[in-house]
């Protein structure tokens, strides 16, 4: 793997080997996770919806108080990876900023961005995937709300939980009892007939997945109580890596279609409307 990498030494940027790639042990990205990261899907070696995931890293960045970050020389760095790991399509390209050099506490040295852009394969997503629901909530008031930050421990542990029970994917639901998000994926539920999605306002994050079906199929944005999941008829995941996957079960309860027929008609407009441009 050739990673492209930029700050802490490297200049304005440059790609190295994965065995070559340094970053200094004081990385505030990785001493205390201060951090935003995108993954983005690569086609034939071109970023799939690029802009809107640098447009969401930006905002992230700024969320997190890490000011602006330079978008030109990202993308550059994505070209730039992409063209020396030619062999990998479709890719995972993982850009990855943090608040670069600072001290052994949550203080912040203001020396300058971190910026990485790794790539790696992206395997083909499962026909269809069941969910557990964990026993943490997610905090839809919290400071990292709607951030795409490198502060991930929370997911991995729901991870570990859903896979320790046969399922996929964890299903948080938030402080209020209401239907949130998955650990790297957004929600969808057919209830009663209506095709439902958490609000933002929910907590989840803004996925652009979950936007471009919006756009691209349409869909309520509501709040749902986690006490009417046993009457979701359908349901299915959207993300970067799954684009939208069908949900056969949430927490052993096995839905009546999977893929339902909402489902199957947004998978189909999904991957039209994907196919037809590369950067929407």
């Amino acid at each position: 793997m050739n990673i492209w990498i930029a700050g802490a030494g490297y200049g304005s940027g440059q790609v190295v080997s994965a065995d070559e790639a340094r970053i200094p042990a004081l990385d505030h990205g990785i001493t205390v996770g201060d951090g935003v990261f995108e993954t983005v899907k690569s086609i034939g070696g071109r970023p799939f919806a690029l802009t809107r995931h640098l447009r969401r890293l930006a905002r992230s960045a700024r969320g997190l108080g890490l000011g602006e970050v330079d978008l030109g020389l990202i993308s550059d760095g994505v070209r730039r990876a992409l063209d020396a790991n030619p062999g990998t399509d479709p890719g995972r390209v993982r850009i990855t900023v943090t608040a670069g050099p600072g001290p052994l506490g949550s203080e912040r040295s203001g020396e300058g961005h971190t910026m990485m852009v790794a790539i790696a394969d992206f395997p083909a997503p499962a026909a269809t995937v069941d969910l557990a629901v964990p026993p943490w909530a997610r905090n839809e008031n919290g400071a990292l709300t709607g951030l795409k930050t490198t502060s991930y421990a929370e997911n991995v542990l729901a991870l570990e939980y859903a896979h320790g029970r046969g399922a996929g994917e964890a299903l948080f639901a938030n402080t209020a009892g209401n239907l949130c998000e998955g650990t790297g994926s957004n929600i969808f539920v057919v209830s009663e007939g209506r095709l439902i999605t958490p609000p933002l306002s929910a907590g989840p994050l803004a996925g652009i997945t979950r936007e471009l079906v919006l756009e691209w199929f349409g869909a309520e944005e509501a709040d749902l109580s986690m006490a009417l999941l046993p009457t979701v008829t359908e349901a299915f995941l959207t993300s970067t890596g799954r684009d939208v996957q069908p949900v056969r079960a949430i927490d052993g309860h096995v839905l009546s279609e999977a893929p339902g027929p909402l489902t199957s008609k947004a998978a189909a407009v999904f991957a039209e409307r994907s196919a037809a441009d590369l950067d929407p």
